[in-house]
């Protein structure tokens, strides 16, 4: 071979072994193949991380926070149904599950209530006959009195006539006579006491004492002296205070567990450490429209006074344990349209499933429908779960999607 084609085969090669090197350069320099997500195209639609509901159809900033919009691709979410988590973040991120077990709910309701008075322990006192007031007596509404307290003394003028004719009857001697003068003087109003007083005495009585027919406290009097009464007219209203109501009030979500003849129990800060026992003698038909609630009458022995209409008292109502699947109460996740918890799947995969809650004591919920005794939910971080499967479009598990749950006794 000559000295030039020794030379051109020379720089032939070295010029192949510089192409050669620059190829392999670029190769090893070459970016890593974009992610199958990014590989089918443009994203479906860009969103703002603290507000993953709201999709934008363009990058840009987001008009919530000083950030820019994240684009959403397609199948970020690969395989199965579900968020899916690594499972090295999920102690970061804070979630804790919980095993759906049947166990067993108090069917107790506590709430609070007003004592008041009893309505159907009253009694009206009432002229017997048209007179005149001639004196009454130092009381006042609200004064608490024992039975038979006067109140006032009429003058009722038409009795005086009658009894001096019962007197001169009786003189006579006739017992057919006498009893029907006796019963003429009941029919004008007269008590059996104040005619056998006249009896007695032999002397007319036409001022009689108005007194109190039980024990118990005046809720309204309208008698003053020198005032004139008629027949029938009301001078006073007594309410005995032997027995108290207590109006509790039971939520419209809970007036399903109160039925008449429940025991319930009240304790009031008057008196520190002592319970009430009564029985509910009526559920008041009309829900209090402000605070949804309805009223549950409980009637209270109260044989020393203790309990006074306006006191504030706490009430439970009694009821035995009944069996429910029970899941922890901050697992569940209330919408306002429909009640979720993230159940979680193998493979670090969570789905939202919707449920139907029932009770609620403590801090456990009992569901319904929708989960299965064993299944997992996330007890904590479940919200974060949730913003994530909003953001990735999943459909929760609907209801009809499970094995009905056993009925629960009630």
């Amino acid at each position: 071979m000559t000295r030039r084609q020794t030379l051109i085969a020379s720089a032939g090669g070295i010029a192949l072994a510089i192409l050669l090197g620059f190829g392999l350069g670029r190769i090893a320099k070459a970016p890593p193949p974009a992610p199958a997500a990014q590989q089918n195209g443009r994203p479906l639609y860009w969103y703002d991380p603290m507000v993953p509901g709201q999709h934008f159809d363009k990058p840009g900033k987001s008009p919530f926070m000083d950030m820019q919009l994240l684009p959403k691709y397609a199948g970020e979410a690969p395989g199965g149904a579900g968020v899916q988590i690594d499972p090295a973040k999920v102690q970061n991120l804070g979630v804790r599950l919980a095993t759906v077990e049947r166990g067993t709910l108090p069917s107790g309701i506590a709430t609070t209530g007003t004592v008041d008075f009893d309505e159907r322990d009253v009694a009206v006192v009432q002229a017997k006959a048209a007179g005149f007031v001639q004196r009454v007596y130092s009381r006042a509404p609200g004064d608490v009195l024992g039975a038979g307290a006067p109140l006032a003394d009429l003058l009722i003028p038409d009795w005086a006539g009658a009894q001096g004719e019962y007197l001169a009857v009786r003189r006579t001697g006739d017992a057919a006579l006498i009893r029907a003068a006796r019963q003429r003087l009941q029919l004008l109003g007269m008590a059996p006491a104040l005619i056998d007083a006249v009896e007695r005495s032999g002397r007319v009585r036409n001022v009689v004492t108005v007194a109190t027919p039980m024990g118990g406290t005046i809720k309204t009097l309208g008698v003053r002296a020198g005032m004139a009464v008629t027949a029938g007219q009301t001078l006073a209203e007594v309410n005995g205070l032997s027995r108290v109501w207590l109006n509790a009030a039971v939520p419209e979500a809970m007036a399903g567990d109160v039925r008449l003849g429940q025991g319930a129990t009240a304790t009031l800060a008057a008196y520190p450490g002592k319970v009430f026992a009564g029985r509910v003698t009526a559920i008041l038909p009309q829900a209090q429209t402000e605070s949804r609630t309805l009223t549950a009458r409980i009637e209270l022995p109260n044989p020393r006074g203790r309990l006074r209409p306006g006191m504030f008292a706490s009430v439970q109502f009694g009821g035995q344990p009944q069996p429910a699947l029970l899941v922890p109460s901050e697992a569940v996740i209330r919408t306002g349209r429909r009640t979720l918890v993230m159940l979680a799947q193998p493979g670090g995969r969570f789905q939202p499933a919707e449920i139907q809650a029932g009770r609620e004591a403590g801090d456990r919920t009992e569901v319904l429908a929708g989960l299965s005794e064993g299944e997992k939910v996330v007890a904590s971080g479940q919200f974060l779960l949730d913003s994530e499967a909003s953001l990735s479009d999943l459909q929760a598990r609907p209801i009809s999607a499970t094995s009905p749950t056993a009925p629960v006794a009630r």
